[in-house]
């Protein structure tokens, strides 16, 4: 059995707190840790700055959280562009660039992470942290 909650947000930046907050309760009701909750925070943050920043979507995007007795998925949806897989290179951390470290970060702070896109129809960033 899951339990789902959805947030629909507006893509501006002073509302991806409300998903910071959202994803700490439910952690935090699923008995993870600190350093957990607090990893996860940030890879909500990252991903949805992701949206507000890339997804040329000037409307809102979906944080659906699904809750199972060992699990945490997080869905993050846009309407926007897509996201170009193809010409996406993952950041050279011997010479960053300042920028473009957000999917590396949240890739090494859940358990899986998965992009699934489409062009003019939008992308979705599944995480997945298990308990």
């Amino acid at each position: 059995m899951k339990d789902i909650v959805n947030l629909k947000l507006p893509c501006k930046a002073e509302f991806v707190n409300v998903a910071r907050m959202n994803v700490a309760t439910i952690a935090n009701n699923m008995k993870m840790n600190y350093e957990v909750i607090q990893d996860l925070k940030v890879a909500i943050s990252e991903a949805c700055n992701n949206v507000i920043l890339h997804s040329d979507s000037d409307g809102y995007y979906e944080v659906v959280f699904a809750v199972t007795k060992d699990k945490l998925i997080i869905d993050i949806n846009d309407y926007g562009v897509g996201f170009d897989m193809e010409n996406y290179e993952k950041p050279d951390l011997e010479h960053p660039k300042g920028h473009g470290l957000g999917l590396f970060i949240i890739e090494n702070l859940v358990d899986e992470m998965k992009i699934i896109t489409e062009d003019e129809i939008g992308t979705t960033i599944k995480m997945i942290k298990n308990v």
